[in-house]
């Protein structure tokens, strides 16, 4: 594996991107990792492949260079618990799911037998 100077590969990314792009490149740098434009971190030999990939022209508007999207947030919702009498309050859930204490009460709460709460609970 050959070494790659930091430099060259940085300003040989550049170069490209700016004539794939029509514009230079924010290029954010951490301890061994590279941020373009905001998007995914990535290391210095990602950057040369990407570089390559923009000469070549495979790769216009490569998914890696753009800003990731936002993924939606998915929530399981607890099953419904049947009316019986039990020790402990049932809470309904709210937008941002269940706490961990409420998400035991709901759980031991739809189970058919009588159950107790872990310690440290209520």
């Amino acid at each position: 594996m050959s070494k790659l100077d930091k430099t060259e590969v940085l300003s040989a990314f550049e170069a490209a991107y700016e004539a794939a792009h029509g514009k230079k490149p924010e290029i954010t740098a951490k301890p061994g990792w590279y941020s373009i434009d905001g998007g995914k971190n990535m290391r210095l030999a990602e950057v040369a492949a990407l570089t390559e990939e923009l000469t070549s022209g495979s790769a216009v508007a490569s998914e890696t260079t753009q800003a990731p999207a936002k993924k939606a947030k998915t929530t399981k919702k607890a099953p419904k618990a049947a009316v019986k009498s039990v020790s402990f309050a049932v809470v309904k859930e709210n937008e941002e799911g269940f706490k961990a204490e409420e998400q035991w009460i709901a759980e031991l709460a739809a189970k058919d037998h009588d159950c107790r709460l872990p310690r440290g609970v209520v």
